[in-house]
């Protein structure tokens, strides 16, 4: 007889859900809309496989049409696709919300159901440098990838079009099958998440767009939850960010040129580049890493005894230390830290960060200039309380006590951290869809990367929020960019599996 367990089945969920099935079948009227879902779900999965290479060729389609907003690229070509995916996939009243940016699309689905969701996407990508790519960023070219199977490489493959279009994916089996949604969608997008979201609040505040959000029992984003393993992770906030650039310039500062002189003049005149060196300096403390700004932990909140617990569930997984490390290229952790602590500074700290630095020539050979302005890019992490505009105002405090007042601090774009309570039903149907593919999600207090669920998360809307979605890539921001397309690895879903992902999902929410 073959055991329960061998399908990955718990005995007592087993024997759980087999009374719960025959109670339903006790009461007529639930014993039909059992039936009648159990065969919608069915149908609807059924029509996944065939849609296979429409789904691919989306994905390539929109590869070749990127949106970058810090280069001002294919807007509003980029937007007005977006709302085409929308049309296309089912949405109705899809709208182009205008903000004093970039704009955001709009769009519903109603299909009647007692319960609302709300989905956020973003179509915007990070720049790339062709040549540093082993194929076109452009082209969304299959390419096998050992260990893995097939995979899509472009820029925008994992970070967000691949798992948006399995998200699309599923609303196109759904209309395939002719089955209805078990939810109603409300879809809120934007086009500048790569430049820290400056706008993006304007699109959710649109009276229109808050009306509907405010139905909703959460905002999900779809993802690509899984390690090259197999494994699944959900993650329950995630930091705030800053970005800015601070520039020094002769100019401002009142000393140094006011243009690009030569070197030679060191000797007599002042550099507003080493200027900017030490402004830097003073960030940090001597270790080069811990922020010294004056303040800056004041409201950053301590871990709880459960999110600990959460972090010492990761840190004990054998190899994953050495995983990590390989897959950074690193071969210590800042402070020389063991791994869970490391993995405690990662969820728990604040930081800032050096992204570029930038000063006079920078092309072959030497110019021997003595550069009038020098830009150094900073992004700042938060992690609740701290706010992003409070700690804005703490880094200008800084630098004017120091003797750096003169030095331009410009945001870009930034917004407050995200936090999310692992008991909401967003959450719990998470790890209902990934328990019942055999899988143990590892929770993880927040990401240590943005985005700006905040504005979902904070008033006047407090909705849970999260990140959803099986499937596997990697290369967010980075050359090489790919999401698993068909997977040899028969514990990490491929496109097909990921479009799946989310049709249970929409059904675990209902």
């Amino acid at each position: 007889m073959t055991d329960a367990n061998d399908f990955g089945v718990n005995r007592r969920e087993f024997v759980q859900a087999a009374l719960a099935t025959a109670a339903v079948a006790a009461m007529p009227g639930m014993a039909n809309a059992f039936a009648m879902e159990t065969g919608d779900r069915a149908s609807v999965l059924g029509e996944i496989p065939k849609q296979h290479a429409a789904n691919v060729k989306r994905l390539q389609e929109w590869i070749a049409l990127p949106s970058i907003a810090a280069e001002n690229r294919n807007y509003p070509q980029g937007p007005e696709y977006m709302a085409q995916l929308a049309r296309e996939a089912g949405f109705t009243g899809v709208e182009i919300i205008p903000t004093t940016g970039k704009p955001g699309v709009f769009g519903l689905l109603d299909s009647g159901a007692a319960t609302t969701v709300g989905i956020y996407f973003m179509y915007d990508v990070k720049q790339f440098v062709p040549e540093e790519w082993s194929s076109p960023p452009l082209e969304g070219r299959i390419v096998e990838k050992d260990g893995l199977g097939k995979v899509c490489v472009g820029r925008g493959a994992v970070n967000q079009k691949g798992p948006e279009t399995a998200f699309l994916g599923a609303l196109h089996a759904f209309k395939a099958s002719g089955k209805k949604l078990p939810v109603n969608l409300v879809l809120v997008c934007e086009g500048e998440e790569e430049i820290g979201s400056p706008h993006f609040a304007e699109v959710v505040r649109h009276p229109k767009v808050m009306a509907e959000l405010g139905k909703c029992i959460g905002v999900f984003m779809p993802y690509a939850s899984q390690g090259a393993d197999g494994s699944a992770e959900i993650t329950l906030g995630a930091k705030g960010v800053v970005e800015l650039e601070l520039v020094s310039t002769g100019e401002k500062w009142g000393r140094g040129p006011s243009h690009d002189v030569h070197s030679s003049l060191e000797a007599q005149v002042d550099s507003p580049t080493w200027h900017l060196v030490q402004a830097l300096n003073t960030l940090v403390m001597a270790d080069g890493h811990t922020p010294a700004v004056a303040g800056f932990f004041d409201k950053a909140k301590p871990l709880s005894e459960e999110q600990r617990k959460m972090l010492e569930a990761v840190a004990a997984i054998p190899g994953s230390e050495a995983l990590a490390k390989k897959q950074l290229g690193v071969q210590h952790w800042a402070k020389d830290a063991n791994w869970l602590d490391s993995l405690i500074r990662l969820e728990s700290q604040p930081t800032i960060n050096i992204e570029g630095l930038v000063a006079g020539y920078t092309g072959p050979g030497g110019k021997t200039v003595l550069p009038h302005r020098a830009v150094a890019k900073i992004d700042m992490r938060l992690v609740p309380d701290m706010t992003a505009l409070g700690t804005l105002d703490l880094l200008k405090a800084h630098l004017a006590k120091h003797g750096f007042g003169d030095i331009e601090v410009n945001m870009s774009g930034g917004y407050d951290p995200t936090q999310t309570d692992a008991s909401s039903k967003l959450i719990q149907a998470q790890v209902a869809v990934y328990k019942q593919r055999g899988l143990s999600p590892l929770l993880w207090p927040r990401s240590a990367g943005s985005w700006p669920g905040w504005v979902f998360t904070s008033a006047p809307l407090n909705l849970p929020a999260g990140h959803f979605g099986l499937g596997h890539g990697t290369g967010a921001h980075a050359p090489n960019e790919y999401y698993l397309i068909d997977s040899t690895n028969p514990k990490v879903e491929g496109m097909d599996g990921a479009v799946a992902s989310f049709v249970e999902y929409l059904y675990a929410l209902a």
